[in-house]
């Protein structure tokens, strides 16, 4: 019976993640859903798939590798999710919602499946021998089979293996042996087989290419590295050659062949031009595979450059340039007009023929490809013809496989990449135009180096076992297959009754420890070979764990999980698991035991907690260990960011509340975009949101939550979009050009999330306003094309301006300029005006033209003039400015003025007459008549005769009133003799002057005013105005000096307007809502002090004050008395006195007062007596006065200090100032007091006489005292 050891399972101690399983999976009983048997590999990087053993160096080989294979694929997964913005729902531990926003629900891709079954595999992996046993070589590190070496550094062959005891190594070159001790150039490094090259001493790389090979040997076998093939990377120089212009009629197609020198590895091709500058490649002009250029046709702007084939070499780094191409294009049409770049019919504008497309590349109508199974099938088809032709690709009998094939080069080729023998068969590309179509058929046959069906394993037998070493591979053609052990053909070793060949099999019986080797298989056919090292090792081991001891796992509950325990033993040993010391073996219902041992737990739940014992016995013995697994809930976003729309600027807030395990530490992060977010000033993170302020274009993205601890994560992502103002127009183009309009076409910028909705043309020219740019028109923002109507003789340049509702987008770069042709003025100046600026001159000015009314070179103005309603000659002047003085004109005489605009194609239209007038002169009469009617205390009416119209020389504008206030008519009264003034516009004859001061002596003047100035002042007159009422009291002020009076204070009016009678002064009380009865006070004219006396303590005063004329009550100021001083007070207590808990503070302070008082009273009433007989070290005399009562009084008559007082500190005796002084009972002296709060020295009393004698304490005695000395 065939048996095999045991194989290490995988595991470490410590934290350990298990993949979550769906919540609504579990909750219907189902198993969980693909996504979440995936993340088996997730909780690779918690070291759960990765031996521990393996880590410590205690196991290698082929399961090692295979371990790593489904590491690098779970990683390439992840890498794969990154880059396909995948984010996978919950993570470790998640649970479906309805709707999570921004989060992919997709069935898994095929590859994610492949990978989870890469992860079971690893659980019955190849075998592992601790590396503390004895084992035959393994080869774990060499070099690839085609080594390319940079000639410029040393060479490295890369060869390392494993094995007990370590193995030996050389090296055979050629299929002969490597003698490394005779070159001085080559060493091995120490352990190791690597070979070393040294050239710094000098020596050519190139004598040292060839076929290595690497043997790793010790007593138990020889292993072998793959035959390597190196060789020194080459970077010839281009062959100096002299290409003359190439020569080629416009339209027709072109080939510029590249021809690099060939390199090891092929160089980079690419195009530019001598200047370095790369040539823009499109569906016309591109580069093929294989380097050359190909112009489907060629054209006219073509010759604007030139083009060299550039060749970089990998590892040298360097950049060779061949010689350039010169075009010259023959063409129908040499002028190379942008306007036609983009003509609707290019070619035939141009003069092109059209024709049907031919094949550049490939020649013919079919041909054949061969591509090795694995690699990336390049199809390319490359086709002339006018107009260029598009080019399309078919598979004959079916489709393209959409997960492979993407078209490049403008979809003149196709790439399959990983090519499989499905994807032989016939491809066709078809390329058309309008003047028809061509096809051309490629033959794909797909071949392949050979690849493992069945790789052979290392056998580890227990002595008198049956195995047996497989060696199955596939390819075409079908790959041979040939053994060899130790190196040497299987035919020419030694021959072994316990060991059978059958082509691809070789069968072992009744093993024994001679039969110890390593066996080679190397399966080749015409296009490559396999090699691969199995051994075969013979061992008696009792079983022995290979984990640390006492695991602790924490997982996820709901979550898939897996208890490893790695062991070895030969035989095979036999593993059980048990929870908690009892019970039977665990396997089948919840549970899973692998060949190699671990426990798979399918869904954890909290019954599931515990210590799990894994037991493993062979005929040997038997070896246990345990895991201790705690179950923790599951870390969810219950409240999660939701997508969002803000304008920038404002603030955005996105929430992510988190539950979790509190035994486990919670981390909320955020990323932006799948990358982690930086957080600004502008930003601030707590911890269940993340706010934004001032959000501008760059904030807009994709937001995500990330709550993890360190056995989950639970993610929640939601969009913010930012609308912005919009990107700037781009690429603006002029066509359909004409004389007085042309079209311009722009492409619209991102509108950044806010509909553009108008488009604004601005216009620049050069000649008038070179650099300032004018509204040309309007447009909305579904248009980016508009016809534009020119003005003649302007060099126009256009820019574009994009409006959405955030704001205007930035201004597009300039279009090219346009002028157009000249013609004579369509139109004259406006706003023509004639007004004199002196008394004997005319000034005419007028808004000179721009540039777009111009219409021509040399803009210049004839301007006309002559008196009006005359039938003298007009005079005329050019001028080239915007105003011209007329000189010696009359005063103020009305001219017909014309202004017409000339260029040097003409004038412009016979302009119409504007009437102007010459300079005006000061009026030479004043008004008479003057009446002065007084209507009130505060205004007069007026009443003049007008002057003659031949006085006034100019144009009448106002009559004009100045008045001044004399005097006023109460005594020692200072008064402002200001002048005022008062208009009356046009030609009236009355009028009114207002805010004049009653009781008050006024004088009043007029004149005539045109545009000069004043004319002469009429008569004086005199009025006076009648007594007013008096304006507000001055410094109104109220005061409270108690809760029974208000003091009232004010100052006099400051414009009594006439003799003052007295004040009246009101006033009411209110309290609240509540007002009381109005008090009405006349006081005299001289009083400023009133005092009132308060009924109720509680209400506030309202006073009403205002002073009083024989006209009446003048205008009044009102003032309130302040709040009384516990209102506000009161207020606050409303609430608080309501209080429970102050209702006890008062309590209990009232009871503190309480027994202060009584004990302040008990001490009084002792008068001052201080007990202390017990406090003395001797008991009184009889002759001592106090003894009846037990108690003595102490006196500061002598001013002595007590003899058994208190010493402070440093030795001192403190003197009794004052028996009620605090100092001595411990208020500021040092030393005073105990501990405990309790005197220091207790007025001992000292044996001598003397000390008897003490002080009589004074019959007030403190409160503090009293306290004191009932302690």
């Amino acid at each position: 019976m065939r048996r095999r050891a045991a194989r290490g399972a995988a595991g470490d101690a410590g934290e350990v993640a298990a993949p979550a399983a769906d919540s609504s999976d579990s909750a219907q009983g189902r198993s969980p859903s693909p996504w979440r048997l995936i993340d088996l590999c997730a909780i690779w990087d918690a070291g759960v798939y990765l031996p521990s053993a393996a880590r410590n160096g205690a196991s290698s080989g082929v399961a090692r590798r295979r371990l790593n294979e489904a590491e690098k694929l779970c990683s390439v997964r992840e890498a794969q999710l990154k880059r396909l913005k995948v984010t996978r729902p919950r993570v470790l531990g998640s649970r479906e919602r309805g709707r999570v926003p921004r989060m992919a629900r997709q069935p898994p891709p095929p590859w994610v499946h492949a990978a989870f079954l890469l992860c079971l595999l690893s659980l019955g992996g190849a075998i592992e021998i601790p590396m503390d046993l004895t084992q035959p070589p393994t080869i774990t590190k060499q070099s690839v089979k085609d080594h390319i070496v940079d000639p410029r550094d040393n060479i490295l062959i890369e060869c390392e293996a494993k094995g007990n005891p370590a193995p030996s190594f050389h090296w055979t070159r050629n299929s002969r042996f490597f003698n490394i001790a005779k070159d001085p150039r080559v060493s091995m490094r120490r352990r190791s087989g690597t070979l070393v090259i040294d050239f710094r001493s000098g020596g050519r790389p190139e004598e040292y290419e060839g076929e290595y090979q690497c043997f790793a040997r010790n007593k138990f076998g020889t292993a072998l590295s793959n035959r390597i093939r190196l060789q020194v990377s080459k970077s010839p120089l281009w062959p100096k050659e002299n290409l003359d212009p190439v020569v080629v009629q416009e339209g027709a197609p072109l080939t510029l062949q590249c021809n690099p020198p060939p390199g090891l590895p092929s160089p980079v091709i690419f195009w530019m031009s001598s200047s370095m500058e790369p040539i823009t490649q499109d569906k016309r002009v591109s580069q093929g595979h294989n380097g050359d250029l190909y112009f489907s046709n060629v054209m006219l702007q073509d010759m604007q450059t030139d083009y060299s084939c550039n060749a970089r070499f990998h590892f040298t780094h360097t950049i060779q340039q061949k010689n350039p191409f010169t075009l010259k294009v023959l063409t129908n049409h040499p002028y190379n007009d942008s306007s036609l770049r983009n003509h609707p019919d290019m070619y035939s504008a141009r003069g092109v023929a059209e024709r049907t497309p031919s094949f550049m590349y490939p020649q013919g109508t079919a041909s054949s490809q061969m591509v090795l199974r694995g690699m990336d099938l390049l199809l390319e088809c490359i086709a002339s013809g006018v107009p260029t032709p598009d080019i399309a690709w078919y598979k004959k009998g079916g489709d393209l496989p959409s997960d492979k094939a993407k078209f490049e080069n403008f979809n003149k080729a196709l790439r399959i990449t990983n090519v499989s023998e499905e994807d032989s068969g016939e491809y066709f590309c078809l390329a058309s135009n309008k003047m028809g179509s061509i096809r051309h058929t490629i033959s794909v046959r797909v071949k392949a180096a050979p690849y493992w069906l069945d790789e052979p394993k290392n056998l580890i037998l227990a002595p008198g076992e049956d195995g047996r070493l497989v060696c199955r591979a596939n390819g075409n053609p079908k790959p041979t297959v040939q053994w060899m052990v130790n190196g040497e053909p299987l035919q020419s070793a030694p021959p072994n009754p316990n060991r059978e060949v059958a082509g691809d099999t070789i069968i072992f019986r009744d093993t024994q420890i001679s039969s110890r080797a390593v066996y080679q298989c190397n399966t080749s056919n015409e296009h490559g070979y396999l090699l691969a090292n199995a051994f075969v090792s013979v061992l008696d081991v009792p079983p022995r764990m290979l984990s640390p001891r006492n695991q602790l796992i924490r997982v996820i509950l709901y979550n898939r999980t897996r208890l490893d325990c790695p062991f070895f033993g030969s035989p095979i040993p036999t593993l059980r698991w048990f929870k908690n010391g009892q019970g039977s073996n665990l396997d089948g219902g919840n549970y899973h035991v692998y060949e190699n041992g671990s426990l798979e737990i399918k869904m954890i739940r909290k019954e599931d907690q515990g210590i799990y014992t894994c037991v493993a016995t062979n005929i040997l013995g038997k070896a246990e260990n345990q895991v201790r697994l705690e179950v923790k809930d599951p870390t969810r976003i219950y409240r999660m960011p939701e997508d969002q729309v803000a304008k920038r600027g404002t603030t955005v807030q996105l929430e992510c509340r988190v539950k979790h395990d509190p035994s486990l530490k919670l981390t909320v992060s955020w990323l932006k975009d799948d990358e982690p977010l930086y957080i600004g000033n502008r930003m601030k993170k707590e911890d269940d949101s993340l706010t934004i302020f001032g959000v501008a274009e760059r904030d807009q993205g994709s937001y995500t939550c990330v709550a993890s601890t360190e056995l989950d994560q639970d993610l929640a992502k939601a969009y913010l979009t930012v609308l912005g103002r919009p990107d700037r127009p781009r690429d603006l183009e002029l066509t359909d050009l004409a004389e007085r309009s042309v079209r311009l076409t722009w492409i619209p910028g991102d509108a950044n999330n806010s509909p553009i909705t108008d488009y604004v043309v601005q216009f620049e020219e050069d000649q008038f306003q070179p650099g300032v740019w004018h509204d040309h028109s309007k447009y909305p923002g579904s248009v980016n094309s508009a016809v534009l109507r020119l003005s003649p003789y302007v060099n126009y340049q256009f820019r574009v301006i994009a409006i959405n509702e955030v704001g205007s987008s930035h201004p597009s770069l300039p279009s090219e300029r346009y002028r157009t042709s000249g013609a004579p003025p369509e139109s004259n100046p406006g706003d023509v005006k004639g007004e004199g600026t002196r008394k004997n001159n005319m000034e005419i000015t007028w808004t000179p033209m721009n540039a777009t009314s111009a219409f021509g070179p040399n803009l210049r103005y004839i301007v006309k003039w002559r008196r009006r309603e005359t039938r003298e000659a007009w005079n005329n002047v050019t001028v080239w400015g915007s105003r011209y003085v007329v000189g010696q004109t009359p005063v103020y005489v009305p001219y017909e003025i014309r202004v017409q605009a000339e260029n040097d194609f003409g004038k412009g239209p016979e302009p119409e007459s504007v009437i102007g007038y010459s300079g005006e002169d000061y009026p030479r009469a004043a008004p008479t008549e003057v009446k002065v009617r007084v209507m009130n205390s505060t205004a007069i009416s007026l009443q003049w005769n007008r002057v003659y119209s031949d006085t006034v020389q100019g144009q009448l504008r106002e009559y004009r009133a100045y008045y001044w206030r004399e005097s006023s008519l109460l005594k020692n009264l200072w008064v402002s003799q200001k002048r005022q003034q008062a208009s009356f516009p046009g030609d009236r004859l009355r009028g009114v002057v207002s805010r004049l001061f009653p009781y008050s002596n006024y004088k009043l003047e007029m004149v005539v005013v045109n545009g000069r100035g004043d004319g002469p002042r009429s008569e004086t007159k005199e009025f006076t105005t009648p007594e007013g009422v008096p304006s507000a009291p001055r410094r109104f002020r109220v005061r409270q000096p108690n809760l029974e009076t208000i003091n009232l204070e004010w100052d006099h009016p400051e414009h009594p307007n006439g003799i003052m009678i007295g004040y009246t002064l009101k006033y009411v009380a209110f309290n609240g809502t509540k007002v009381g009865k109005q008090i009405v006070e006349n006081l005299s004219p001289n009083q400023t002090k009133f005092t009132v006396q308060r009924t109720d303590p509680v209400s506030r005063y309202r006073f009403t004050l205002s002073a009083r004329t024989q006209v009446g009550s003048g205008e009044a100021v009102t003032e309130e008395s302040p709040a009384p001083p516990n209102e506000a007070y009161t207020n606050n207590q409303a609430d608080i006195a309501t209080q429970g808990w102050f209702i006890g503070l008062m309590c209990a302070i009232a009871l503190l007062v309480l027994i202060l008082l009584i004990v302040c009273f008990i001490k009084r009433s002792r008068g001052g007596k201080y007990p202390v007989r017990e406090k003395k070290d001797v008991p009184l005399g009889p002759e001592d006065p106090k003894e009846e009562d037990g108690s003595f009084d102490y006196s500061d008559e002598d001013n002595k200090p007590l003899q058994g007082s208190q010493t402070s500190l440093d030795g001192t005796i403190k003197q009794q100032e004052s028996d009620d002084s605090l100092v001595d009972y411990g208020e500021g002296g040092e030393g005073q007091f105990n501990e405990d709060g309790s005197f220091i020295g207790q007025y001992t009393v000292k044996k001598d006489k003397e000390e008897t004698e003490g002080n009589e304490s004074s019959e007030a005695t403190s409160p503090v005292n009293a306290i004191y000395s009932l302690a």
